[in-house]
């Protein structure tokens, strides 16, 4: 049976490919973006390649989730929502506070108050909800009980020190965060992501909708932003790489990141909007590897086929975590499905289609110096 998918900022790296997905499978989809020059440039219809791609695929409207009116527009036949509108970028979020929590939060309240008080046809709601939620994520002692440590201080990164602590503790493991972790976001972006799950998550049950919550990792690949400094390392030094400029490496390059191909994620959320089985769960959408930023810096030379200078400077960033990687479990069961693209692979199909595209100023200086006035950058 066709379903009439709305994707709210259906415009962006994951939604232009998940609808083109949910059309392939013979589903019908609007989107609801508000085209932001940060992602889509100041003339979208022809600085965008994501909106083009759009052309034929979905009926495309330019608006908000923080109107109630473009809202109510967008949802006209709807019979799944999959969320995926938001202010994204975990620095940007702590001087940029209201904008994330009026898009985030507010917008996603604005969504819920419609379905709870008007007409509709949607069954299902999936929430692109974030590994950030979780803050620095579960940790092993050394007598095997599980940890959830507090945010890393200010003082000891000063010192050098880039360790997970927990009080009373010895040395800390790192291991998989599963889903049923204890939550505590270390950032303006993660409160606002745990938000909008636990508000989907709570209310949607109550209204005859089933909700979907997926903890994505770190999304990468082809048709990820280059001029947003706020999309993540790969295109920042991507960037960089091709400007023939240094990298300045945070910390001392062994945090890590769980990296997940973008097929994988538009895969992974597909399914969880289909499957009766994923009805009230919330899903871990990640890949499972530990993968660090030296390591980012290594793939990148390796599929470039050239290297520019890199230092370790050292220097951090407050709201930053060490390490997140997800446990997978409930992705292959409930799902049945592990991610196919390991990052070596990936990193080289993203790299082959950087190379096609125009090198552009990403902004990114432009964001550090932000973030160094602030003194949230050390």
């Amino acid at each position: 049976m066709a379903d009439h998918v709305l994707i709210t900022g259906g415009a962006g790296f994951i939604g232009t490919r998940l609808a083109r997905r949910f059309v392939d499978a013979g589903h019908t989809v609007t989107v609801l973006d508000s085209l932001l020059p940060q992602v889509h440039g100041d003339h979208p219809e022809t600085t965008s390649p994501l909106l083009r791609s759009l052309d034929g695929v979905a009926t495309v409207i330019h608006g908000t989730v923080t109107s109630v009116d473009d809202l109510r527009t967008a949802l006209r036949g709807a019979t799944i929502v999959v969320h995926l509108a938001a202010e994204t970028g975990t620095g940007q979020s702590m001087y940029e506070i209201d904008r994330y929590v009026d898009a985030n939060v507010g917008g996603t309240a604005k969504l819920l108050d419609l379905l709870a008080n008007e007409e509709h046809s949607v069954g299902r709601l999936v929430i692109a909800s974030s590994r950030s939620i979780y803050g620095e994520g579960a940790y092993r002692t050394d007598d095997g009980r599980v940890v959830h440590p507090p945010h890393r201080s200010d003082a000891d990164m000063a010192a050098g020190d880039f360790e997970v602590h927990a009080p009373g503790e010895g040395a800390l493991e790192m291991i998989p965060t599963d889903e049923g972790a204890a939550l505590h976001p270390s950032s303006v972006y993660g409160i606002t992501k745990q938000m909008q799950e636990s508000l989907i998550m709570t209310v949607a049950p109550t209204i005859g909708v089933e909700p979907v919550a997926l903890r994505y990792q770190n999304v990468y690949g082809p048709g990820q932003s280059l001029k947003n400094p706020y999309t993540g390392i790969l295109s920042i030094f991507s960037t960089l790489i091709r400007q023939g400029k240094s990298i300045n490496i945070f910390e001392d390059g062994l945090e890590s990141r769980d990296f997940v191909y973008i097929d994988d994620v538009v895969e992974s959320t597909f399914l969880a909007a289909t499957l009766p089985a994923a009805a009230g769960r919330v899903i871990n959408v990640g890949s499972g590897v530990a993968t660090t930023v030296n390591d980012v810096v290594d793939a990148l030379f390796a599929a470039f086929g050239t290297t520019v200078p890199t230092t370790v400077t050292g220097n951090y960033r407050l709201g930053d975590i060490r390490h997140n990687i997800a446990d997978t479990t409930v992705l292959r069961t409930v799902l049945d499905y592990t991610p196919q693209t390991d990052f070596r692979s990936g990193v080289g199909r993203f790299v082959e289609w950087v190379l096609t595209e125009p090198v552009e100023e990403s902004g990114y200086e432009r964001s550090l110096k932000e973030m160094a006035e602030r003194s949230l950058l050390k």
